[in-house]
């Protein structure tokens, strides 16, 4: 198992989420992974263009890069709700990791991307 399979099961492995997602991917072909991949990134380009047009956070067009990044996650990994996306926003800006992701796209897009999330109602 590589470090990042282990980092993943031992932080959200006694999840529904996670048994979800295992169970959801494992009969995912490289195809499936690279649609996925096409519905993430799809998502991310669509805060990418709200953010770099200065569009606010509760604009219809950050909010609806919102959903699709919900429902990208829910179609392909896990049911998504509200409250675990905004989870995750938390991770984007606090994991190096994902900051970098989005940051190395537009910086600042992480901030952003973390604070759209958050600024949808539950």
């Amino acid at each position: 198992m590589d470090q990042h399979h282990k980092e993943v099961q031992e932080r959200w492995g006694d999840t529904n989420e996670y048994r979800q997602s295992k169970e959801r991917t494992s009969r995912y072909s490289p195809a499936d992974f690279e649609l996925a991949k096409v519905d993430q990134e799809a998502a991310t380009e669509a805060f990418a263009y709200a953010y770099g047009n200065s569009l606010p956070i509760t604009s219809s067009e950050a909010q609806a890069a919102v959903i699709a990044h919900r429902d990208a996650i829910s179609k392909w990994f896990y049911d998504c709700s509200v409250e675990m996306q905004k989870n995750l926003a938390l991770m984007y800006v606090s994991d190096e990791r994902f900051k970098k992701y989005y940051d190395d796209r537009l910086r600042g897009l992480a901030q952003y991307v973390h604070d759209a999330i958050t600024a949808q109602p539950n």
